[in-house]
């Protein structure tokens, strides 16, 4: 066993080794248990000089030509290809997620570098000559400054290079990347390639600490806002406290996303692809579907295809090619989720497939929880309300469609939502009075490409702009309205001057 890798934080692209005194936090292997590397919990001093840098780098980045930026995006794009299989590997390794997961996690960022190379039509503004008599007006769009962003484990190259760093690095501003200390190494990996793009020093900096130190992001008067993705109860605290302190705050937090499976839905493949929307990940993602309303009439022969194929899904160390579920990323977040199991069965859940003894030869040591059902989950239990954040799936039944939705809609999450149907009335009526805001018409994870928001609704979202799509283009820009007027010969002869200097048009 070789010893853990002590890493390290980087700011003004240099890599630094932390003075901290408190204890290096450690991130696993997930499939082993191994302690693979030990993360610094910054002082606060190294946070203020992650800051520091960021603000002294914005005059000079923001001031280069919107190309010159781009080009930096197009490199870095380039070396995220070429580097594909090291991040892919990575991602499995100290997360959990099977290859074509962790390979997705990659790709999903790579698809936001993409539209940032595209920031030259993304940030322009509009004109209009004779807004008045001879008073013409521009809108620009300008970068801010200095932004920060905290990020959870379960997705380490999209959420911080995909939703984040891309749009608004590219747009002219700065940032300071807070990386989860359970999952650090592929962020580290992955700002290294930006840096060998060329990257100039300060425009990215990325530390680990823990809250305490985090909390001085939401209040430092160099930062323009907060980018957070994480549980909801430390959501609404950043989203408060940073507002309170004049800054601009996106915060994504916690779900509970339900599907509803009507009666005329193709039931087997409904099932095949819950399977994925419910246990792909192990679980551990914002868009997992783990609630399922089904209308009574078809629960049965549902729930025969649903448990068939959980039980078909191959559990493994997370980086063998044939490993359909992988582990939890950590011995902790595993103990959460069994407790979670527990308090189901407790609240008197019907457990049909149980997934906490599953233990993988040779990885008896693995952060693993197989694919677990619960059937007839009532009303007021919690197990069908809270997010679990593992392979749990809850089934809710119901006599029809309005039960349904009404059921679905009740919950305090508004993350996504979906419909198993074939049934165009039923659709469409469900689109239109769903809460969730990402929904799917018989797609179990309807996430949204880049150039669209990722726009959660309710207690999983706190903010008015969302990630991605022109919402993240608006959030790390302002607008800048400019109106001219050009005197003429018989213009300088004026003796009046109205109040509104002649804005005004109409009589």
């Amino acid at each position: 066993m070789t010893a853990p890798k002590k890493l390290r934080y980087c700011v003004d692209n240099e890599w630094h080794e932390s003075k901290t005194v408190k204890p290096y936090m450690p991130v696993t292997d997930s499939s082993t248990g191994e302690i693979i590397a030990l993360a610094p919990c910054c002082t606060v001093e190294e946070v203020n000089a992650a800051v520091a840098a960021a603000s002294a780098a914005f005059p000079g980045w923001s001031g280069r030509p919107i190309q010159q930026r781009t080009e930096v995006m197009f490199r870095f794009r380039a070396l995220l290809e070429m580097h594909l299989d090291e991040l892919t590997l990575s991602v499995s390794r100290e997360l959990g997620k099977n290859l074509e997961e962790a390979r997705g996690d990659v790709i999903k960022a790579m698809e936001v570098v993409e539209m940032a190379c595209g920031a030259p039509i993304l940030m322009q503004g509009d004109a209009l000559m004779n807004v008045s008599t001879g008073h013409d007006t521009v809108l620009y769009r300008e970068p801010l400054g200095v932004f920060a962003g905290i990020v959870p484990f379960n997705f380490p190259a999209m959420i911080p290079f995909g939703w984040m760093i891309p749009l608004c690095i590219t747009l002219g501003n700065t940032f300071v990347l807070k990386a989860s200390s359970l999952t650090p190494q592929t962020a580290m990996r992955v700002l290294e390639l930006l840096i060998e793009a060329g990257l100039p020093k300060g425009v990215v900096n990325l530390i680990t600490c823990s809250r305490n130190e985090a909390e001085l992001l939401l209040k430092h008067p160099d930062i323009r806002g907060i980018s957070y993705v994480g549980s909801t109860s430390v959501g609404l605290h950043i989203y408060s406290t940073a507002a309170a302190h004049g800054k601009r705050v996106q915060a994504l937090c916690e779900a509970k996303n339900h599907g509803l499976v009507l009666r005329d839905a193709a039931l087997e493949r409904a099932a095949l692809g819950i399977i994925n929307s419910s246990f792909g990940c192990a679980g551990m993602r914002c868009m997992a579907l783990p609630v399922l309303c089904v209308e009574e009439a078809c629960a049965d022969e549902f729930l025969s295809y649903l448990v068939k194929y959980a039980k078909e899904r191959r559990p493994g160390c997370a980086y063998h090619p044939e490993t359909e579920l992988g582990p939890l990323v950590s011995a902790e977040h595993r103990q959460f989720v069994l407790d979670w199991i527990n308090r189901g069965v407790e609240e008197g859940a019907e457990l049909i497939l149980d997934g906490r003894n599953l233990v993988v030869s040779g990885f008896e040591n693995g952060h693993f929880v197989g694919p677990t059902i619960f059937d007839r989950v009532k009303p007021g239990m919690t197990i069908g309300d809270q997010e679990v954040f593992g392979p749990v799936t809850c089934i809710k039944r119901v006599n029809n469609f309005e039960e349904g939705l009404a059921i679905m809609n009740a919950n305090e999450f508004a993350n996504g939502s979906c419909i198993f149907t074939q049934n165009g009335y039923y659709a469409r009526e469900f689109v239109h009075r769903t809460h969730g805001g990402m929904v799917g018409v018989n797609v179990g994870i309807p996430v949204p490409v880049s150039y669209f928001p990722f726009a959660g609704h309710k207690n999983s979202f706190f903010g008015d702009l969302h990630v991605m799509g022109r919402d993240g283009v608006a959030f790390y820009t302002e607008s800048k309205c400019v109106t001219s007027r050009w005197f003429s010969e018989e213009d300088k002869l004026e003796k009046k001057i109205s109040t509104w200097e002649g804005t005004i048009a109409r009589k």
